[in-house]
């Protein structure tokens, strides 16, 4: 059986400018990165935004555990399965952190015979635009210190600097450090961090802003310190946002792409959705949904993370209002969920698929809760038996919800055609009626607690000291009408991640609040949730090559 990377390699793509021209997009329009990737003018963006949107719908999952839901390999298929059936569709996707490439989750390209290509390309440097968000980053970490040095004009507590460093690969050591040691010449001493890029502000901004304007007022407003009389200290205070935003004007625009099956795909930002926002950028979904009838496009992790924050966030920013959403389980995850090892997920067990469902029940309710019509996608492996199947498909029959089997990996849209007609009905049914689950008027509290309660199942929230504090605090600075931006574990509705299934009687530890004030929401981090994930113990780089003819090997 061939590989992700060596089905990829093989696959015959359409020179990029062709996969524009189907969507009428002129040559002018589209800026070259080589054969095969091309970024979208912002010329043709401002001229798209008068058009009409088309349909928009929502590829979100059950819990995730470590056996892997597909949940981007069921979007690309999906998008796939629609242009089979005759639809003009665009897939718009995040784009991977070199980090988890390098260590255990993979990429974000799909897989099989469902993936986005150049895979090698979108899967490691791509277009740069997360080296541009790197370096823009890094250069507000660096004037932030460069201040202080330099006379410290603005009263900058060292002690209050809440602004850590990023870069774009897990480094558990970078997590806590030490800087500005060797003497007086070489900086002030201070305690410093770095997250992962995925989780910088700035990734955040680039991919929730408008225009270029959008996005320089929203670097000004970035937060970076507090002064010794506790007022803060913003980026625009320091003179940065425009330095930054020259260094990602590039990265701001969308990039084109296409799947195996030459579907034009747009793939654009990449913020992890357990914390961060988790969804591609604002204006590349605009963008297609412009340019085509359907768009297709996730929110990371299952829907407790990713489709909450795409509904309460982004939907709430953009103004976007989703037709339908694809929620994608799997009979292994279930079985998981059920109460199995992973070491004996191959073997067949139906009772414990059956009793995994309340995992799949709790996303379903979620769901349906923001009043968006749902088909649930059951992702088909290998060692899946009818019997397991059966149990999933006649259980959301017996709820009333629709579902359809999905086999995009092993055949591509060929595939995802059950599932996309299923799609097609209920996003042109108008059962939609989106709207968040809380409002803007809410207290900061009180939108934690409600996505504590209503989307997690808890009993109720309990604040460290430090976040007790820090809601006071960003209240009485006039940001309590910012929605919250949950940072908690992907594998359990739960704090805890070895609270599978659905959980009951737990409540939510928050230990600590960040706001990001250029963003616009306020992050809130649950239980032991890091911002620099680590490698694992066999780090997926150990299997990456490259030959001497610069082929690409070991890539999943």
């Amino acid at each position: 059986m061939l590989s992700d990377i060596e089905i990829a390699q093989q696959a015959k793509m359409l020179k990029i400018s062709q996969v524009a021209a189907s969507l009428g997009i002129a040559e002018d329009d589209i800026e070259h990165y080589g054969h095969y990737k091309a970024k979208l003018s912002m010329g043709l963006i401002r001229r798209l935004a008068a058009k009409k949107p088309g349909k928009l719908v929502l590829v979100t999952a059950i819990t995730p555990t470590p056996a892997g839901e597909g949940k981007s390999t069921t979007t690309v298929g999906l998008a796939q399965g629609l242009a089979l059936c005759g639809k003009k569709v665009i897939v718009a996707l995040r784009e991977p952190s070199l980090g988890p490439c390098m260590g255990i989750k993979g990429g974000a390209a799909g897989g099989g015979y469902s993936q986005v290509v150049p895979m090698e390309d979108i899967n490691l440097h791509f277009t740069g635009d997360f080296h541009a968000i790197t370096s823009a980053h890094m250069l507000l970490s660096a004037m932030l210190d460069n201040h202080m040095q330099q006379g410290n004009a603005l009263g900058i507590d060292p002690r209050r600097v809440v602004w850590k460093r990023v870069v774009d690969m897990n480094d558990r050591a970078l997590r806590n450090i030490v800087i500005g040691l060797g003497g007086k010449a070489h900086g002030v001493p201070r305690q410093d961090g770095f997250d992962i890029t995925v989780a910088s502000e700035v990734m955040a901004i680039l991919c929730l802003a408008k225009d270029l304007p959008d996005l320089k007022e929203r670097l000004a407003r970035i937060i970076v310190a507090y002064d010794y009389a506790g007022k803060p200290v913003t980026a625009g205070q320091l003179k940065a946002q425009g330095a930054m935003a020259a260094l990602l004007k590039d990265a701001l625009k969308p990039n084109l792409v296409q799947t195996i099956e030459n579907v034009p795909a747009i793939i654009h930002g990449g913020p992890f959705a357990n914390i961060a926002h988790g969804c591609n950028s604002v204006m590349a979904t605009q963008t297609a949904l412009r340019l085509a009838d359907y768009t297709i496009t996730e929110a990371g992790f299952g829907a407790d993370l990713g489709a909450e924050k795409f509904f309460d966030i982004k939907c709430r920013f953009a103004g976007l209002k989703p037709d339908a959403a694809v929620l994608v389980a799997t009979v292994r995850a279930l079985k998981m969920h059920g109460g199995v090892a992973k070491a004996d997920l191959k073997q067949p067990n139906v009772a414990a698929v059956k009793a995994g469902l309340c995992n799949l029940d709790k996303h379903i309710e979620n769901i349906g809760k923001f009043r968006v019509p749902l088909v649930v996608a059951i992702n088909i492996f290998a060692q899946d038996t009818p019997e397991e199947i059966e149990a999933v498909r006649s259980h959301c029959v017996e709820l009333g919800v629709p579902v359809a089997l999905s086999d995009v990996f092993c055949q591509g849209g060929r595939g995802g055609t059950e599932l996309a007609e299923a799609v097609v009905e209920l996003a042109d049914s108008g059962k939609a009626d989106f709207a968040p689950i809380y409002l803007d008027e809410a207290s900061l509290k009180e939108k934690i607690e409600t996505i504590a309660k209503e989307i997690y199942g808890a009993d109720g929230v309990v604040y460290s000291k430090e976040a007790d504090k820090a809601l006071q605090d960003f209240t009485a600075m006039g940001y309590g009408r910012l929605p919250v931006c949950m940072a908690k574990t992907q594998y359990s509705f739960s704090d805890d991640a070895g609270l599978l299934g659905r959980p009951e009687g737990f409540k939510i530890n928050i230990k600590n609040c960040r706001l990001s004030a250029g963003a616009g929401f306020v992050v809130a981090l649950c239980g032991d949730i890091m911002t620099m994930p680590g490698l694992p113990k066999v780090p997926a780089a150990e299997k990456i090559d490259v030959n001497d003819a610069g082929l690409i090997s070991g890539l999943f």
